[in-house]
């Protein structure tokens, strides 16, 4: 049988047939039942899907195709007879595998989170007597008794029950709290059955005994870890664009080692084996081992720069996945909204009022916390206010600094509570005077709470709050400007109409009323049937969760950066789609589907319906799990938000994960791959905004190391196409001098730029565009590798005109070989200075940007001219890479190169931004 089925059969059966059923009774199991039960059933906690063993977590970061490229570069080198190459080459191999380790280990938080989420005391009764326990020792057919502010321990039935509420807002989504009692009704939406109560939710108010009928893995909560637990997680975007760059790049350094190897056979007359291992060499140089170090530093400078942001990325290829973000199915309840009740308006029938932070806004003038003056001009909004502050049970303690209010008891009295405070009424004053001596407890069947105080020498007063069309239908009096009449068709129609319109914006409305009872009438033995009839109607308190002040900022830069936001939540369709109209999310004519009308919809009808304006409301989490994968399906890299567990699946299945740090539970955390410090949606914007700056910083410095490879292969053509009378100008050492030492820092320092202005306004780069598209080939190798290569063989050949070329012969060896090798090294060096202020930016000009705007470059380019310089004048350093010291014009040559590079290329960006402004 499954779950739903069982579920229905606890809830629907009577009660004495539960116990017959679980072999129970209302005196609990006897000790001996319970431990051989445990012994059966096992321990009441949620297991966890076996850990990755961290050798294996270890070894994956030296196992990705780049790294295993390096690993083959690296045994190419030491094969070609450059032991240093080949052990310089795994030793960067080496580092970067530990970087990528260290960091993601330490923004893991490897937590027991879901076995956190059980309380871990419960009582129960045993062998007819209250008795504490570990809430792991909890068994099927135990009665335990819950309380305000317990956790749930176990899927269980009510047996008894006093105004008791739950929160289930961390299982179903829902951010109002559902009543529980012992008749059963099976509610709207998931988990909503009245008398079954479910583990991992917690007690708002009110107290109740149940019998457990699930533990572990057998309840709700054990069941939606399973399912998270059983996905498997997607390979990051980035993951496999990297991958897909490896083998790009293998294929042009292997296709460039035959082209050389055939040419070093048939134009210089080399041997086999010499022309293979120049053939190896060259694969070496076309491999840019600086790569993956490089893209590794810039995810974790991303990480940082995120971290500052109040997003904590818990795997480093997450940063870019943000950038590629489609769509975003985000939860409602904490994340769209405050997941705070708030009252907005107070509707009397003598006027409507906003509540405010500091009173209430009547005709546009605020009437303040004057209390006297107050009370003498608003009677009505006296009256309301005390009924809202003493029929209550809810106190609320002050918020710690940039905290929440703590409530203590229930959402919806928590905010007539601060109404009430907004109001300047001080209750604890106005208890003394009018103190409580019974109280009539809300229960799901009226659905409504009374209170009765002492009132005067003579009376006693009832104060009775509760749902509009419960609490109307017993009022047959209202009062106006402070007077008291027989209420009209006419003033029910009034307050019907109002009610129903502030239905239709998504508001709740809440009912106040009153009555005046004699000392005569026995308030102990009255029934709640005569103490609330006869009510006095005073108004409407009108309330909900508010969405987040700057959720529309958000939102309008999600549409700018043509990303779609699909609200999924457990809440009602018309507050649903109410909060998404207000906060800009979507259109009035956006589809609103239920979780009961998605159940009916196959994946084909689903997918379609996903690629236009749509709402979720009264989702399951297996259904959240369902829309994130059928967006998937379209295309769509998604973004999936939440805070509760029943988020969990839908966040492991997503792309990328988002979880609530402040709001959310333990198993939303640990299923996704980023967390909220702020529980703020903006910083999802943000940190989008951050991984879109850092896609293009990669495929920046991917330009900028691919660039280099142009002019060190070009002396290498000349060598072989001049059949060796031109000597070879760049030896291997040199080339890896480029790649793994000159080359770094100011790559780095690309990986550090800021976000261009306009990078919000642009849509998600498609996943059919790579990182080695044709533009970047382009720039690369047809462009800046070009110029780069015509100096650098100048500079080769500058050197051997000072000594005499073309009258005589290059030389081959020997002191002026070595300056002419060395100078061809500067000169990538010093043109590659320029290439990365180039690289800064595509199309907009490197001074409107501003030339020094970024330090890390600059810092980069004064490394990578110091190492040039260290590597030609220290003895030993520079017989290792074949230089040798330079003369001041050499160097006068060298810095002069970067200034002609950066004005034709300022030239090349003004003619784009020419043409694209008069087409």
């Amino acid at each position: 049988m499954d779950e739903k089925k069982i579920r229905k059969l606890y809830a629907q059966n009577n009660i004495k047939d539960v116990f017959i059923n679980l072999h129970s009774s209302v005196d609990g199991l006897s000790q001996d039942e319970a431990d051989k039960r445990l012994k059966k059933y096992g321990l009441n906690e949620i297991k966890k899907a076996a850990a990755e063993s961290e050798w294996r977590t270890f070894l994956k970061n030296f196992t990705s195709m780049m790294a295993i490229l390096l690993w083959i570069s690296g045994l190419i080198a030491i094969v070609s007879g450059t032991l240093e190459l080949g052990i310089a080459i795994w030793l960067v191999n080496v580092i970067n595998g530990l970087f990528s380790f260290w960091q993601e280990r330490a923004a893991k938080r490897a937590t027991d989170a879901l076995n956190n989420m059980l309380p871990t005391y419960v009582d129960v009764i045993r062998d007819g007597k209250k008795k504490q326990i570990d809430s792991k020792e909890l068994v099927p057919g135990d009665v335990f008794v819950l309380r305000a502010g317990n956790s749930i321990p176990a899927d269980a039935r009510i047996i008894s029950a006093s105004s008791m509420q739950v929160d289930q807002s961390a299982l179903n989504g829902e951010s109002v709290p559902e009543s529980k009692t012992t008749k059963y009704d099976p509610g709207e939406g998931s988990y909503a059955e009245s008398n079954l109560v479910y583990s991992g939710t917690t007690v708002g108010a009110g107290t109740a005994r149940a019998i457990a009928f699930a533990t572990g893995m057998n309840t709700e909560f054990g069941r939606i870890a399973s399912l998270t637990q059983k996905q498997t997680k997607t390979i990051s975007p980035l993951t496999a664009e990297l991958n897909r760059l490896t083998k790009q790049i293998s294929i042009i350094a292997i296709t460039i080692g035959v082209l050389f190897f055939i040419a070093a056979i048939f134009f210089v007359k080399y041997p086999l084996a010499k022309a293979f291992i120049f053939a190896l060499g060259m694969i070496v140089a076309f491999i840019p081992e600086g790569l993956l170090p490089t893209v590794t530093l810039s995810l974790a400078q991303g990480v940082k720069r995120m971290a500052k942001k109040h997003a904590l990325v818990k795997e480093l290829n997450s940063v870019e996945t943000l950038g590629e973000t489609t769509v975003i199915c985000s939860d409602k309840t904490g994340t769209l909204t405050q997941n705070q009740m708030t009252i907005h308006y107070i509707w009397t029938p003598a006027g409507e009022y906003q509540v405010t932070g500091n009173g209430y806004v009547n005709n546009g003038q605020v009437e303040l916390k004057q209390k006297q003056l107050w009370y003498e001009e608003n009677p009505d909004l006296h009256k309301l206010v005390q009924i809202a502050a003493l029929d209550n049970d809810t106190s609320v303690q002050s918020a710690k600094e940039g905290g929440k209010p703590k409530i203590l008891g229930t959402p919806t009295e928590a905010a007539l509570t601060i109404m009430a405070q907004k109001a300047g009424f001080d209750k604890q004053k106005v208890i003394i005077k009018y103190p409580r001596l019974r109280e009539l407890p809300f229960d799901s069947d009226r659905k409504r709470m009374s209170t009765i105080h002492h009132w005067n020498d003579t009376q006693y007063i009832i104060f009775t709050k509760g749902s509009y069309s419960d609490t109307i239908k017993e009022c047959n009096r209202i009062q106006i400007n402070g007077k008291v009449r027989k209420m009209t068709d006419e003033d029910r129609a009034r307050a019907q109409k109002a009610n129903a319109e502030y239905a239709a914006r998504g508001l709740r409305s809440m009912a106040l009323a009153y009555r005046i009872i004699d000392h005569d009438v026995d308030i102990n033995k009255i029934s709640i049937e005569d103490a609330e009839k006869d009510l006095i109607f005073v108004g409407l308190g009108t309330m909900s969760d508010p969405p987040r002040p700057e959720i529309y900022d958000a939102v309008k830069r999600c549409h700018q950066a043509k990303i779609r936001i699909i609200m999924v939540t457990g809440d009602s369709k018309l507050t649903a789609k109410s909060v998404a109209v207000q906060i800009g999310l979507t259109s009035d004519k956006a589809r609103v589907i239920s979780g009961t009308e998605l159940e009916t919809m196959s994946n084909e009808e689903l997918r379609k319906a996903l690629k236009g304006e749509v709402i979720f409301a009264r989702v399951a989490p297996e259904q959240k799990y369902r829309i994130v994968k059928n967006c998937q399906a379209n295309g769509e890299v998604v973004a999936s938000t939440g805070d509760g567990v029943n988020d969990a699946p839908a966040l492991k299945q997503a792309d990328i994960g988002i979880a609530m740090g402040k709001t959310g539970t333990d198993v939303a955390k640990e299923a996704a791959n980023m967390i909220l410090t702020d529980d703020n949606f903006a910083s999802i914007v943000a940190a989008i905004e951050e991984g879109r700056a850092v896609y293009s910083n990669i495929r920046k410095f991917l330009t900028y190391i691919l660039t280099s490879n142009v002019p060190e292969a070009i002396p290498s053509v000349l060598f072989l196409f001049s059949a060796g009378l031109i000597p070879l100008p760049m030896t291997v050492m040199q080339i890896l001098t480029v790649d793994l030492g000159t080359d770094m820092l100011p790559a780095l320092g690309l990986g550090a730029e800021p976000a261009d202005p306009d990078v919000m306004k642009q849509p998600p780069r498609k996943r059919s565009e790579h990182l080695l598209n044709k533009s970047v080939m382009l720039r690369a190798f047809c462009w800046y590798g070009l110029l780069s290569s015509v100096i650098s063989t100048a500079a080769y050949f500058f050197v051997n005109w000072q000594n005499g070329w073309p009258t005589k012969a290059l030389a081959a060896s020997g002191p002026i070989y070595m300056r002419a090798t060395t100078m061809v090294l500067g000169a990538i060096v010093f043109t590659q200075v320029a290439n990365v202020l180039n690289c800064r930016t595509n199309k907009v000009s490197i001074f409107k940007k501003g030339l020094f705007s970024n330090k890390n470059i600059w810092y980069g380019i004064i490394f990578e001219i110091c190492l040039f310089f260290v590597l030609t004048i220290i003895p030993g350093i520079n017989n290792i890479f074949n230089t040798v010291p330079l003369n001041g014009v050499d160097w006068l040559f060298l810095f002069l190169l970067p200034i002609p590079l950066v004005l034709l290329d300022e030239v090349r960006k003004w003619l784009m931004y020419y043409n694209k402004n008069i087409n």
